[in-house]
């Protein structure tokens, strides 16, 4: 267990007070760094754990510089930022990490579309969405459509499987915010969680799979099963775009493996879902990691301290106002398993109520993936999937 050094860390705010903020609440509270949290909602998440709230809503300017008057640093929850708003407040000396200029790039797909390019980095083909309903050259049905801004969890997205898909989309999303990928083949899809200090050094955490149910992340499996070359691209991937924005603070990476090798799909500029598992599984978390870059401590080890784990997202199967307290005990009873339970106001299907993570113990992939697929089934007995959409 980490001791705590806050001896030489600073107080530290975040923009956002959701089940992200309340698990870098709870890690700032093992390290004894205060932790204050900018958020529109009395009830969220993180208002329970924070050092101080500053009720707000996530975009006010004025707020975010009282926020930023109680911190040292300031933080995102998400990258839903904007940044032309809180440029002044970087001009007078708030510390943003990562700061605005490196969020610039990657608060947009077409951003980072654009960056992985400019980058010689390997993502899908891509365009800006054709007005005139006329594909460019070289592309072909199917396509994937994606909001450049706002998008998550599946929301902002569409497959199109002819041009009267195009045209459809055409008539109901705004033309400049929408931009076209092609198609990806991929075999798994993969997540690197990767972070960089203020001194630039880096360290990645192990690659890990991920799973979707309906475009949500539905299970993460720890370390992911591919060669040692893949691992090593991944790695040098991540390195190399956070050094050339010069990004501070934890990031996840995430990426279609398959026939095309390699490739990103999106990046997420902050601690993220995949990287739940690293709570009980790693030597340090992503949220622990995320405080220490930010409060100005050392990063702390990224391996794993047991051989791999699983982490299941109890996604909402209903609308309820229930707790459900029985299954998440009945989770809890399951051997080495830890149920994180994020207190929101309200079920409804696919929303992200908690996660359970349970620490696997076989000294080979496949041993562990036998474990995995054995739990899986258990936890599924337990918390259903939501039901698939019509």
């Amino acid at each position: 267990m980490t001791e705590p050094v806050a001896s030489a860390a600073v107080a530290i705010g975040v923009v956002g007070g959701g089940q992200l903020a309340l698990m870098l609440a709870a890690a700032a509270r093992k390290l004894n760094v205060p932790l204050h949290v900018l958020t529109p909602g009395a009830q969220d998440p993180a208002t329970a754990l924070a050092s101080s709230v500053v009720l707000a809503e996530l975009d006010d300017v004025a707020a975010t510089r009282e926020l930023a008057r109680r911190s040292g640093a300031i933080t995102f929850e998400n990258e839903w930022v904007d940044l032309p708003a809180l440029a002044p407040l970087s001009f007078d000396g708030v510390v943003f990490l990562p700061s605005l200029e490196a969020l610039a790039p990657l608060v947009s797909k077409r951003g980072q579309r654009q960056l992985l390019q400019d980058r010689g980095l390997p993502c899908p083909r891509w365009c800006d969405l054709p007005t005139s309903g006329l594909l460019p050259e070289g592309f072909d049905y199917p396509l994937m459509a994606k909001a450049s801004t706002g998008g998550y969890d599946g929301k902002g997205t569409a497959v199109l499987r002819s041009p009267e898909d195009l045209t459809a989309l055409l008539a109901r999303v705004p033309l400049g915010d929408w931009i076209l990928e092609e198609f990806v083949n991929f075999e798994q899809e993969l997540s690197q969680l990767a972070c960089r200090d203020r001194a630039g050094n880096v360290r990645c955490y192990p690659l890990v799979q991920t799973h979707q149910h309906q475009q949500v992340c539905d299970w993460v499996l720890a370390p992911a099963s591919v060669p040692h070359a893949v691992q090593a691209y991944a790695r040098n991937i991540a390195a190399s775009l956070l050094t050339a924005i010069n990004y501070v603070g934890v990031i996840s990476i995430e990426l279609f493996y398959g026939p095309g090798g390699l490739q990103v799909n999106e990046i997420a500029p902050r601690t993220h879902n995949s990287g739940h598992f690293t709570i009980e599984a790693a030597h340090t978390s992503q949220f622990e990691q995320q405080v220490r870059i930010v409060a100005g401590l050392p990063m702390g080890s990224v391996e794993f301290q047991v051989p791999g784990a699983l982490m299941v997202n109890l996604l909402g199967f209903e609308s309820s106002e229930a707790d459900y307290q029985a299954q998440r005990d009945d989770l809890a009873a399951i051997p080495e398993a830890t149920v994180h339970w994020y207190g929101k106001e309200g079920s409804s299907p696919g929303r992200k109520l908690g996660h359970v993570t349970l620490l696997l113990h076989g000294v080979t992939a496949g041993e562990r993936a036998g474990q995995a697929e054995q739990l899986l089934e258990r936890v599924r007995s337990i918390w259903p999937l939501p039901p698939q959409n019509p």
